[in-house]
């Protein structure tokens, strides 16, 4: 099974996808004069306004529930691992993914906005809904929707479960086994298992309220909690910090894993923690209350920022200052090796590591933690975005049960993912995420060809950004949009209310 699924992935991650992931955030970078940049000041602003409604939840929710999928295992085992078979200097291509990549992000996000609908009382939409409306083409929507819902229901929830198992195991020990049908288990891993379903079942069958309600609270005190924590110690070791810095930028370029082995991990890495391109965070934007898709887009390039340039940052500066890493070469060999080989690359155990080094007794069970908390929030998102693509498809095809069983299949693979390796878990999610980045950033570039609807909603803002208009609105026709039905319908009643 590992050999097949390692397999599918040097297909699906060839490097084309490498190539797609940062061409398209260049050329969306360029196509939109680094909005990314020059709307900085307005996507902080709109972080502490807008409000929720009955229908929709706020900005600041929508970036919490879009930051509970970004943050999460990646920023801690993903940069681990980005490090780990990559080098230092994969650090900088995550850099340099996000920072293209928050283009991207503004651009699907936006069009989540355009094209969302209003379905059993929320907002709903996505890739699905924008790829339909904008090309037509409803055979491709249904492909990413099907894609969609295996990947974000059944391959990548057990990736986030098993670091916060693995986590636990470090932490406080593996404890006894006993067999199963599922084969030899930790006891702590089992508990732990048991633990997050339970919590799990009792948020996700609460709606996508109960998940913004928690989201809210919990990502940014843990994302802020761990950050403070990573100051620390990179404040107890700053003689070393503009070495660091050197030694990411040097081997960027000229690796001691090779140049290719350091871009596509980096990328790779980059595009699981951040998720621009991917297709994930349009999800999330369309369902906020807002008074025009383009402020949701701005809001949402921020989470990029957030999540690699603060979290992933955070991560990787612990543990190449503390030294807690190794470099795997080819084989079985190592080309940098200062801790025991036997701890895997695909695990929370260099970040642990890196913070045990500094506060001895702390590192571990922090970790431990914040990884719970981290992953347990992104399976949440996990399964919002997959509700999401299931309602798309009962839009056309009545199926009922359909959400009871995506819930019973979400929770069985969070514990399945718990109790078993990282590599597979890891590899599973990987063909989900690159399956998905593919069709969406085929998706968006098609859609920008045939009648560049998010392009035009941003020259629209910045127009009554200039005219600094009270009220802003969206009027999908006089900018040539079409199919926008809900924004049109709000304009239309907006006007006759007038």
């Amino acid at each position: 099974m590992q050999d097949f699924v390692d397999g599918l992935n040097a297909v699906i991650w060839s490097p084309a996808l490498i190539y797609l992931c940062l061409g398209a955030g260049l050329f969306f970078s360029i196509t939109t004069r680094f909005v990314q940049v020059r709307q900085l000041a307005e996507m902080a602003r709109l972080l502490v306004t807008g409000h929720s409604s009955a229908k929709g939840i706020s900005s600041f929710q929508a970036l919490t529930v879009s930051l509970s999928g970004r943050v999460g295992t990646g920023n801690i085992a993903g940069v681990a691992a980005a490090i780990g078979f990559g080098g230092p200097g994969a650090v900088f291509w995550m850099w340099m993914v996000a920072f293209l990549g928050a283009a991207t992000s503004y651009i699907e996000c936006t069009l989540g906005q355009i094209y969302k609908e209003e379905f059993e009382g929320q907002y709903r939409g996505g890739p699905a809904y924008y790829i339909e409306k904008a090309t037509g083409q409803t055979w491709y929507a249904w492909l990413f929707a099907i894609v969609t819902i295996i990947a974000c229901g059944i391959l990548m929830p057990g990736v986030q479960s098993n670091s916060i198992g693995n986590a636990v195991d470090i932490a406080f020990g593996a404890g006894q086994t006993f067999n199963s049908v599922l084969g030899e288990l930790s006891v702590a891993k089992s508990l732990t298992g048991v633990l997050i379903v339970f919590m799990l079942g009792f948020i996700i069958f609460g709606g996508v309220k109960r998940i913004a309600h928690f989201t809210q609270f919990v990502v940014p005190f843990m994302a802020l909690s761990y950050i403070i924590l990573a100051c620390t110690i990179i404040a107890l070791n700053i003689e070393q910090l503009p070495a660091i810095f050197s030694m990411i930028m040097s081997d960027a370029f000229t690796p001691m894993a090779g140049v290719g082995a350091a871009i596509g991990w980096g990328v790779k890495r980059g595009v699981y923690s951040n998720e621009a391109g991917q297709g994930m965070g349009p999800h999330a934007g369309a369902a906020a209350e807002v008074r025009h898709p383009a402020q949701q887009g701005l809001v949402q390039a921020f989470a990029v920022y957030i999540d690699t340039l603060f979290v992933c940052s955070a991560t990787a500066f612990m543990i190449l200052i503390t030294g807690a890493y190794n470099v795997h070469g080819p084989g079985d060999t190592f080309l940098v090796s200062n801790i025991a080989a036997d701890i895997a690359a695909n695990s929370p155990a260099y970040t642990q590591a890196a913070v045990e080094s500094v506060l001895p007794g702390v590192g571990n069970p922090f970790v431990a933690m914040a990884l719970f908390f981290f992953s347990f929030t992104t399976i949440l998102a996990y399964y919002y975005i997959a509700e999401t693509n299931v309602s798309y498809l009962q839009r056309h095809v009545k199926l009922k049960g359909l959400k009871l069983l995506l819930k019973l299949v979400v929770i069985a693979s969070t514990l399945y993912g718990t109790v078993k390796t990282a590599n597979l878990a890891w590899a599973l999610g990987d063909v989900g995420v690159g399956l998905m980045a593919w069709l969406n950033i085929t998706g968006i570039i098609i859609i920008f060809f045939i009648a560049k609807p998010a392009m035009k909603a941003l020259k629209d803002y910045e127009c009554q950004q200039k005219a600094k208009v009270k009220k802003y609105s969206f009027n999908p026709k006089a900018l040539g949009i079409k199919n926008a039905d809900f924004w049109q319908q709000r304009f239309n009643k907006e006007s006759a209310e007038k």
